[in-house]
């Protein structure tokens, strides 16, 4: 290769990576743009450090010049600072413009810290504008009179940019909505008058002030919905019935073994008397027989004895009814 050749090219591929080295460190149409904007950009301070310091400033100097365009006045180390610290830089900006338009009171500082707390900054500015509803699920509760009641709301909210930092979100919300409910069904006399009268349940909610210490406020709560549920006190009393026959069918089964444990009991008794009466009775020969050795008991003696004892086992039959004539 021709040695002129050879530092032609070499010349031209310097030129190359200069202009590329130098376009990037130094975004010439972006200052140029800034400029012809209105916005005043160093080009080794703010454009070149911002290179340096890793920091795109396509993103920076073009939110700069949005936010000039609406009229906010803002700094360029402050959005360079919010991006540092993990921002979105463009959602902040155009939050603010936002905010400014609807005649919110939202400053850069707090906008960055709602930002940088992990909320949607400029979703929560749209919110404050237009409320967002937000429907409750089903929410089952029992009245008095013992009727379930299935309930549905709709709750309206509007975002509290004084409360975002820190504030509960929906799910709070939704949570202390659906527990007003089931306690303003719970504390009526009957479920009639709640299908007849649902606001009631609405206002008594509303009053409460749910929306405390939550990052929204609450506009309105509207039932959507209230239909009837199964018969809870008469599930209740027939549970209460049954478990009351199972304790007097044990009651009354304790009884009937104690009463047969008696019978049992009575039946030996009259066992040990019948065996006593039959040992008393394996004694009388043994005394006859003694009497006759001792001479106390003659022979006669003992004859009428046993004429007599026949004469009264014939009167004891006679007195008895006929078992026959009993049974016709």
């Amino acid at each position: 290769m021709d040695p002129i050749t050879s530092i032609s090219l070499f010349i031209i591929v310097g030129v190359i990576l200069f202009l590329f080295v130098f376009t990037y460190f130094i975004p010439v149409g972006l200052f140029i743009t800034a400029y012809f904007s209105g916005v005043k950009v160093k080009i080794v301070k703010d454009l070149i450090g911002m290179r340096l310091r890793k920091v795109p400033p396509t993103v920076i100097v073009r939110s700069l010049i949005t936010a000039t365009k609406a009229g906010l006045k803002m700094e360029l180390s402050m959005l360079e600072a919010h991006y540092l610290a993990g921002g979105n830089v463009i959602k902040v900006v155009n939050a603010l413009i936002s905010a400014s338009k609807a005649n919110l009171d939202l400053s850069f500082e707090r906008a960055a810290a709602i930002d940088l707390a992990g909320r949607d900054v400029l979703e929560a500015v749209k919110m404050s504008v237009l409320p967002k509803v937000i429907e409750s699920p089903m929410v089952a509760a029992v009245a008095k009179d013992g009727i379930q009641l299935k309930a549905t709301a709709r709750i309206t909210v509007r975002a509290n940019i004084e409360r975002l930092v820190g504030g509960a979100g929906e799910q709070t919300i939704v949570a202390r909505v659906g527990e007003g409910i089931v306690s303003t069904i719970g504390s009526s006399a009957s479920h009639k008058a709640v299908l007849e009268n649902p606001d009631s349940i609405s206002k008594v909610v509303l009053a409460k002030g749910l929306d405390a210490g939550t990052a929204f406020e609450i506009l309105s709560i509207d039932i959507a919905d209230v239909d009837v549920g199964t018969n809870i006190g008469a599930i209740l009393q027939a549970d209460q019935a049954e478990a009351d026959l199972k304790v007097a069918r044990a009651k009354a089964e304790e009884r009937r073994a104690a009463a047969v444990a008696k019978e049992q009991e009575m039946k030996a008794e009259v066992e040990k008397m019948r065996a006593k009466v039959v040992e008393a009775e394996a004694e009388i020969p043994k005394a006859i027989a003694e009497a006759f050795k001792s001479g106390n008991l003659g022979v006669m003696d003992y004859y009428n004895l046993k004429n007599i004892q026949a004469d009264t086992e014939m009167r004891t039959s006679i007195s008895k009814p006929d078992s026959k004539k009993e049974q016709s």
